[in-house]
């Protein structure tokens, strides 16, 4: 975008998360001193003729990004500076980012930002938001040499056609671009800045005027409620079945004192042969299930340190960065899983196994992630990642994880294979007729909704934090979903496997980690609904950023689910 740029200074470094959510700061040319009162001072002028093509095609930028209404956000002194204006029935409505600029349709009615002023109404017609007014407040300290700190940042987007540019008097008629306009367009963009002492925030709590402007919490209360009362429910139904029907069969064995009744067996006594026979690709499974023990850890640890406050939203990117170093870290987990459930499916190649389990998942993950990078690349976006960061990246994988899987996988094919309670027969047992809810399918199907039910609302807001740069802060919710979830899952897949054992199918294994794994499609699918009802993303190359990296989601979300 052609607004002013600062001249010669540094610009700030991000920290690892931040480069990969794209984010990158720039210096501003808008210099203020502390408790220096300043009233519309010029920053720049900008001119365009539209007889030249370069001056036409950087007006025509503009235009086309108060259509899409792209917004400012602006960092003082580490605290987003928000524009607060009121909604329906008396509240305030804080948005941590101000639009460009905004457009009067042909027909005269107003889009997006311009509902904001009454003296927006020429047809056909782009108003640019040239001039802010910027309102600083701060919080004296007492007894501590330390002077003032600055505890809130808020501003007006104004727009101003000035009568003289040079020298602005930020009065009189909005500056407004015709669609149709020819000739020389003349922006000047100006700024005023006032200082006020603020007695109530204290320097500590200086981020909770976000929180106020955010309804939601009670939809969060709601869906809790919601994914509690799942909760319960199953548990009973775990317990019931558990109970009653172990209670019933241990009682009727523990009656039978002749070994004639002893051979009319039942349900899932008659798989106890059967139950421990290696499943089918027994490799993958069990690669599937180091990666998904590393995934969960890393889940768990970074939530709880972001329910501490940790990773609060005032260091930018601290979560990201958080989960990509737990995951490196934790690459010990997953070699020493892997390795056990593979030998004690009777695995022989452990090599295999090993590079598998430190290659497949990460590998489509940095694969997908690439290609989308070099999608940015091509676009020339700023959210590309540079190469030295890339490279970080691979250094951490090879240099760190690696080592550590092949350590835990060490440790895993060390110890003895897990000992199975009954012997395995000789020959394998025919599995008899299923009925349509035991076929492997439908069951596996069934499994994932109550998980996603559980989830989909707390998704709603996680998927507006990454797309639609809304502040992310509920962690205390996302970390209590993220029990529930865990817990759901796992009794969704006890009760699911004990009818198919009842049914006296003993192809349990691939079965049990796929139930609760199918909750991804069901977030696949929800991500596609979300992408069609909230976002309106036009191009090849953004619904193709926006796909890749669900896609990336979708599959963490696999292996932790199952």
């Amino acid at each position: 975008f052609d607004f002013c740029q600062a001249e010669g200074k540094k610009r700030p470094s991000e920290n690892l998360g931040q480069v990969l959510f794209g984010e990158r700061i720039e210096p501003s040319p808008y210099r203020f001193t502390f408790n220096n009162k300043e009233t519309c001072k010029s920053v720049c002028i900008k001119t365009y003729d539209t007889t030249k093509p370069e001056d036409k095609q950087k007006l025509d930028f503009l235009k086309k990004s108060m259509l899409l209404n792209y917004q400012h956000h602006w960092i003082v002194d580490n605290m987003p500076v928000t524009w607060c204006y009121d909604v329906e029935d008396g509240l305030r409505f804080c948005n941590p980012g101000f639009p460009i600029g905004c457009y009067i349709t042909e027909d005269g009615r107003p889009k997006d930002a311009c509902v904001i002023n009454s003296e927006f109404h020429e047809k056909d017609t782009f108003y640019i938001f040239n001039h802010v007014d910027i309102k600083i407040y701060y919080h004296v300290v007492e007894n501590e040499a330390l002077g003032a700190r600055l505890v809130a940042a808020k501003l007006e987007p104004k727009s101003y056609k000035h009568t003289h540019p040079d020298n602005p008097d930020c009065s009189g008629l909005p500056m407004d671009i015709s669609n149709k306009a020819n000739g020389e367009v003349k922006i000047a963009y100006t700024y005023s800045v006032s200082f006020e002492e603020e007695k109530n925030i204290r320097w500590a709590s200086r981020w909770d005027y976000i929180l106020e402007s955010m309804p939601h919490t009670h939809i969060q209360w709601f869906s809790i409620m919601n994914s509690l009362v799942i909760v319960l429910f199953l548990s009973g139904m775990v317990a019931m079945i558990m109970l009653r029907t172990l209670h019933k069969d241990i009682a009727r064995y523990n009656q039978m004192d002749s070994t004639e009744d002893a051979q009319e067996e039942f349900g899932w006594k008659l798989v106890h042969g059967d139950i421990f026979r290696p499943p089918r690709k027994g490799m993958l499974l069990s690669v599937f299930l180091g990666s998904g023990t590393q995934i969960l850890i890393m889940t768990f640890v970074t939530l709880f340190f972001a329910c501490l406050g940790f990773l609060s939203p005032a260091n930018r990117g601290a979560l990201m960065t958080c989960a990509v170093v737990l995951w490196v870290l934790l690459g010990t987990p997953a070699g020493y899983v892997a390795a056990r459930f593979y030998k004690s499916f009777g695995g022989e190649k452990w090599k295999t196994n090993v590079l598998l389990t430190s290659f497949l998942c990460p590998g489509i993950v940095f694969a997908d992630f690439f290609i989308m990078n070099l999608i940015l690349w091509g676009e020339g976006s700023s959210a590309a990642i540079p190469f030295g960061t890339l490279v970080a990246i691979l250094a951490l994988w090879f240099c760190i994880s690696v080592p550590l899987t092949f350590i835990g996988a060490y440790f895993g094919f060390k110890k003895n294979a897990i000992e199975h309670p009954v012997r395995t027969n000789q020959i394998p047992r025919q599995i008899p007729e299923q009925s349509f809810y035991t076929k492997p399918l439908p069951g596996i199907i069934m499994g994932g909704i109550l998980p996603f039910g559980c989830i989909f609302i707390q998704l709603f807001f996680i998927l507006n934090s990454i797309w639609s740069h809304q502040m992310y802060y509920m962690f205390g919710f996302l970390f209590l979903v993220f029990i529930i979830l865990v817990i759901t899952c796992s009794e969704a897949t006890i009760l699911l496997c004990y009818f198919h054992l009842c049914a006296e199918d003993y192809h349990w294994q691939w079965r049990s980690f796929l139930t609760s794994g199918f909750t991804a499609v069901y977030f696949l699918i929800y991500a596609i609904h979300y992408f069609f009802s909230k976002l309106q993303i036009t191009g090849t190359a953004s619904t193709i950023l926006y796909f890749g990296y669900t896609m990336i989601m979708v599959l963490i979300f696999f292996l932790f689910t199952g």
